[in-house]
């Protein structure tokens, strides 16, 4: 289960990561695309961010529950 919670963790800041830069690109390009799409990108990661702080906080305390993995 601890390495579950390991994946689960790297995948979530990776998409994190990712929805970040998608928005960054987005502010960047600008134009009609920017406008429809930056704000957009951004509250995804905002959500995104608020997961992977959930499943980290799950991780922690099942690792402080289960020590020794």
């Amino acid at each position: 289960m601890y390495y579950v919670f390991l994946f689960l963790i790297a995948a979530s800041l990776l998409v994190v990561v990712g929805t970040l830069f998608m928005g960054m690109y987005a502010m960047f390009r600008g134009g009609e695309y920017g406008r429809a799409n930056s704000n957009k990108f951004m509250r995804y990661r905002v959500w995104t961010q608020a997961v992977a702080v959930g499943i980290i906080t799950v991780g922690l305390l099942y690792m402080k529950a289960h020590p020794g993995g």
